[in-house]
């Protein structure tokens, strides 16, 4: 039981995911005081309001006589911060690693800048060479008698 658990541990994609959790709440932290101490602000100036979470509150009456608020500014708010996320790990993260991923593949592919033994001969390749080859010795050894 314990060296299953290890073993799951010890993985490298667990280990991969702990380390992700870590920096994206790290990072989260840092678009959540962005949109609270900047963004929110902002607009809610535009809509005269302390700030967006504020803004666009819709009173409703209830059954009791009361009234409910829905608050469409902290909808919005939430929106903006997670499009802010998005868009951060997209440039930080995806888009460099495409890119990484792409030259990778090129220099696979054989195109120029790749190195001598990247670009290794296919299977194919190989066979035609082959056949080639003995095609050749079947020739010297029909002229030379044997």
């Amino acid at each position: 039981m314990l060296k299953g658990f290890k073993d799951f541990i010890t993985r490298g994609n667990v280990i991969d995911l702990a380390v992700a959790v870590v920096i994206g709440t790290a990072f989260t932290a840092i678009v959540n005081a962005l949109v609270d101490s900047l963004l929110n602000p902002l607009v809610g100036a535009l809509f005269n309001a302390e700030s967006l979470k504020d803004a666009f509150v819709v009173s409703i009456p209830t059954m009791s006589g009361g009234a409910a608020e829905l608050g469409f500014g902290a909808i919005i708010a939430a929106v903006i911060q997670f499009l802010l996320v998005a868009l951060v790990v997209y440039f930080v993260f995806v888009f460099p690693m495409n890119k990484f991923r792409e030259h990778a593949a090129a220099r696979r592919a054989g195109e120029p800048g790749a190195s001598v033994e990247e670009s290794a001969p296919t299977e194919t390749e190989l066979l035609a060479e082959i056949r080639d080859l003995i095609a050749a010795r079947n020739e010297t050894g029909r002229h030379t008698g044997a």
